[in-house]
Formats: C-alpha cells, structure tokens, sequence
C-alpha cells in the first residue's frame, strides 16, 4: 500500500532540492541555468589549465568552491608555452586534459579555439563584456592588464622614467653607459606572452625595430617570466624592465618600495588572459561553470580587489578596472582585441621572419 507520508517527505525533499539548485543560479541568468550547475555538480570538478599563479587567484578558487559547493578546482599554473603545448598533445593522445583553459598568451588562445579545440559556448554574461573582449560565442576576456614599463626607484632618476617609447629609445641611447647590461624584457622565443607583445609593438610603434637595436646594443637580458624581471629590477641588477605586465608589478610595488611603475602615453598595450571551455573536455558543465564564473561580477569583483587583477566588465568602474584605467590614459590605451589579427604572428613563416629579424636587430646573430 502506498504511503501517502512518504510521497509528501518525498516531494517535500524535490521542492528543496529544486530550491537549493535555483538558489545557485546567479541573478539575471535564465531558468535552465540550472541544469548546468547540476551537471557540474554531478562531475564533482573542473579541471583548468592557467599561466596565471596559483597563489594570486587563490580567493578566486574559494570563492568559487563557496559559490557552487560540490564542485572542486583542480587547478595547474604553468607558464604560456607549456599550457599550449601540454594542452594539444594530451588532446592528440585523446588523454585527459583540461575542462577549461585560461591564458595570457592571447594569440595561442585564439590559435586553439581557431584550429577546433575551444567549444562554442554563449556566456549570459557576455553583454557585459567590451565588443573586443570576446569572439564567436567561444573565447572571453577576462582581466584589463595594461602592460608596463617598471623601474628601480631607487637608482633612475625621475628624468629618467620614460613616459612614451620615444622617451624609452632616447633613454637606451643618449645614456647609455649608465643602462648598459641594466635592461629586461620577454624572451619572445621562449614566451608565448612576449612574442605576442613584441608584435604588438611593431604594428603600432613606427620606430620599433630602431628601439630593438638599441635594447641591443645595451646588451637587453630576456626571461620567459614577469616574476623575474621583477626581482632583477628590484635588486637593481637591472634598472629598466620592458613589457611587463602591469598587474603584477602593481602587486609588487605595494610591498617594494623600490619598484615603479611607468604607463606610456603615445600608445599603452592592454593584455587580457582569455578563457574557453574545451572541445573534449570530460566537465564539460563545470567548465562553462567556470568561464561563468570568471566573468560574472561576483568574479569580475574578486578578481580587482583580491587578486589583483584589473577587471574587464564594463559595469565595474573603480581604480582596479578597465573603465578605472582608460579614464587616466584616454586614447593612449590600446587592449589587444579578441579577434583573428592574433593569428598573424603564429603563421610559422612569418614567426621565424620576426625571430630573425629580432636577433638581428639585438646584433645576437
């Protein structure tokens, strides 16, 4: 004989675990939403492959934990090169990879979702994102990271600080003697992020490949990291830093009294590290949970006041966001756009043409 007790427990449990699963839909977002933060708590995980560190996302990670109980970050920062390169080869070997990838390197991020591996997926935040900021309902921009010059406080003098790259070509020329061995930047053959930037640079700035030669003939010292430029500049064992990218140093310099910043008023770069789901990702689900996530004003809020990163929705407009920044450099800031310009440099001819021309122009070979 039925119960009639147990049908009533029984759908009293149904409404609450309705309830608790619209309770996670976020605000605005449509009713079906549901299903996905369901299916991502039924995967248990999401697995994200990321250039950025660990330890400055971190209340990103638990705030997401927080958001969506039942759904862990297994998360692995390695540098723009390794992502890429990890990423297509467990693809290839039709391993297990990662459920979303989430990189600074702009042009390998649009290369993979061009070449297939990026699965198409309407975010309900998109309208909140900048017209650049995002391509073919697949790939989205996440931070507003303006790229800097840094310098030692302590050893350049205020005349000295470039304030455009004319200022920064005529500095490694006319001083030469006191920068000699005392400049960083990228190494663009084995950055993903720096060849990207150097690019940029040379579409945009008429007298690159002479600022090039001149970081040549002050004998530049290139790294593949942010985080060591930093620690150079900041010891003074180089004075200058090129490129850098500006959320980091930011973060440095209000613990180091000896790092500035310098942002350039002829034209200033904008870096954005983007993010998709993956074609053949096994949580799927938890994977545009994540994407969700990472823009979402709740995201978007972390990611300016904890970690540190400039946002990039247009709704947020204080000092750590993209609308913040534009507002001090006006038409000087130029964000990389989210389209197929980036593939241009990654067509293999035309890269070892740069590389070459690069180590040329440094008088390295």
């Amino acid at each position: 004989m039925v119960s009639f007790g147990r049908i009533a427990t029984a759908f009293a449990s149904l409404l609450i675990g309705v309830a608790l699963a619209q309770a996670q839909v976020p605000a605005g977002y449509p009713a079906d939403y549901a299903k996905i933060v369901d299916g991502a708590k039924k995967e248990g995980k999401v697995v994200v492959y990321s250039t950025t560190d660990a330890k400055l996302v971190m209340p990103l990670l638990k705030d997401f934990e927080a958001a969506f109980p039942g759904v862990k970050v297994e998360y692995t920062d390695l540098n723009s090169t390794e992502v890429y390169n990890r990423f297509i080869s467990e693809n290839a070997a039709n391993a297990t990879s990662a459920d979303a990838v989430w990189s600074s390197s702009m042009d390998l991020q649009m290369k993979l979702a061009a070449d297939g591996a990026a699965a198409p997926y309407k975010s309900p935040e998109m309208a909140a994102l900048p017209g650049w900021a995002h391509w073919k309902d697949t790939v989205y921009a996440t931070t507003f990271e303006p790229i800097a010059i840094v310098y030692n406080k302590r050893l350049v003098p205020a005349e000295d600080v470039p304030k455009t790259h004319d200022d920064l070509l005529k500095l490694l020329t006319s001083k030469g003697e006191k920068y000699q061995n005392k400049v960083t930047a990228y190494d663009p053959e084995k950055s993903g992020v720096g060849f990207m930037l150097m690019n940029q640079d040379a579409k945009l700035y008429p007298k690159f490949w002479e600022l090039v030669k001149a970081l040549g003939e002050r004998s530049l010292k290139v790294q593949s990291s942010t985080g060591t430029m930093l620690e150079r500049v900041s010891s003074g064992e180089n004075l200058i830093g090129y490129n850098v990218l500006g959320s980091y140093a930011l973060t440095r310099a209000k613990k180091d009294p000896s790092m500035g910043i310098a942002f350039t008023r002829d034209y200033n770069l904008v870096l954005s590290r983007l993010v998709f789901v993956a074609k053949n990702a096994k949580n799927p689900n938890a994977g545009r949970l994540w994407v969700d996530y990472l823009l979402s004003k709740r995201g978007q809020t972390i990611t300016a006041e904890q970690a540190e990163l400039y946002s990039v929705r247009t709704d947020i407009t204080g000092k750590a966001s993209g609308v913040g920044f534009a507002k001090e450099l006006g038409s000087a800031v130029k964000p990389i756009a989210v389209n197929e310009e980036l593939l241009a440099g990654l067509d293999q001819t035309k890269r070892l043409e740069f590389l070459k021309r690069w180590q040329t122009s440094l008088a390295r070979k």
